[in-house]
């Protein structure tokens, strides 16, 4: 039955989703992380200003991973609300890289589409935080 593949589906595609989230969280406290024991053991620099920066931009990848994920959940996620009508459910389950190489960017737009992410507030908190303060930090004690 169709339905219950789209439900399958959604179910393994929520369940990865929630795993970016928590991954995600993770990179985030990684950099606060680092930047406290830098702080504290006396070693602040422009590699872990680079290195603040490094972790921003993964997590924007990752994020971005995530959020295709998103769009074929939602997609699921019509799909399944008409279960009452299937002759209205024309989704095919299983086909989320095929759907994403129809649409996938040039190179250049991943990366305007990674960069993008990296501005979101969800994402830019609170690597621009960790990063200014940093930044701050080396320019008045040079």
């Amino acid at each position: 039955m169709q339905t219950s593949h789209l439900a399958a589906e959604w179910s393994l595609l929520q369940n990865q989703f929630d795993s970016y989230e928590k991954y995600s969280l993770l990179i985030k406290l990684s950099s606060i992380v680092i930047l406290a024991a830098a702080y504290f053991t006396d070693h602040l620099s422009i590699f872990i200003l680079c290195l603040l920066f490094i972790l921003w931009l993964q997590d924007a990848i990752w994020k971005t991973f995530q959020s295709r994920i998103d769009s074929r959940l939602l997609q699921l996620e019509a799909y399944l609300s008409n279960e009452h009508t299937p002759q209205h459910c024309d989704g095919v389950a299983f086909q989320f890289n095929s759907l994403y190489l129809q649409n996938r960017p040039s190179s250049a737009g991943l990366i305007k589409e990674y960069l993008g992410q990296a501005l979101r507030p969800t994402i830019a908190f609170p690597h621009v935080l960790l990063i200014v303060s940093l930044g701050l930090k080396l320019l008045f004690t040079a």
